[in-house]
């Protein structure tokens, strides 16, 4: 099959019309050796890293932390861009880049918990969404089924990240608005995943 032209809106995410590359989908090798897949790694290497620093300063507001999570949550956007310029597509890529992303959302979490940076029963939501969203994944994977990302929760990812940063760099009201409007989507995104989940468990099997 073809692939589309590499428009300058496809390259930055912004089309993302079509099917996904054959390379993602369920049933095909991992191919772990890939260079988006080496940025996914390097970012979850990294979060162990923030959270030491970010975790052992006085306020959860030190700038090497600050300055790292924004590095994580950045370079989700340049191993998207270095798939679609190398065309080097993976399952294992398919698989890593939103684990990845929950994984530095709940790191976010677990430090502006533990200084009080945010309003705590937002962060608690957020961080049982993120879990919930890895145990559903896991269900549909085991039943051989393919969750398609959701836009909205796509765009979700950023006001949600941006807020977390924002809130170990200062105190402001911009922290917390961006909080409740990254939840608000990341919930919707939710509603979504769930319910193309059930129909699909709700959908006979071909073999029948």
């Amino acid at each position: 099959m073809a692939r589309a032209s590499l428009t300058p809106r496809r390259l930055l995410g912004l089309d993302r019309s079509g099917a996904p590359p054959p390379e993602t989908r369920r049933g095909q090798p991992l191919h772990p050796w890939t260079l988006p897949n080496a940025i996914g790694f390097l970012r979850i290497a990294l979060i162990p890293v923030f959270l030491v620093l970010a975790l052992s300063s006085g306020d959860g507001r030190t700038a090497s932390a600050s300055i790292l999570y924004a590095v994580i949550g950045g370079t989700d956007y340049l191993d998207g861009i270095a798939a679609r310029v190398t065309g080097q597509y993976s399952r294992l890529g398919a698989l890593l880049d939103p684990i990845t992303d929950r994984l530095l959302v709940v790191s976010g979490v677990i430090v502006c918990w533990k200084f009080e940076l945010l309003p705590r029963w937002a962060l608690a939501v957020l961080a049982a969404r993120e879990l919930f969203m890895l145990v559903l994944s896991r269900i549909a994977l085991r039943r051989g089924m393919d969750l398609d990302i959701k836009m909205l929760g796509r765009w979700a990812v950023w006001p949600t990240m941006f807020s977390l940063f924002l809130a170990m760099v200062s105190t402001t009201w911009v922290a917390e608005a961006l909080l409740y409007l990254g939840l608000a989507m990341t919930l919707g995104a939710t509603a979504e995943y769930v319910a193309q989940g059930w129909r699909e468990l709700r959908r006979p099997s071909s073999s029948a």
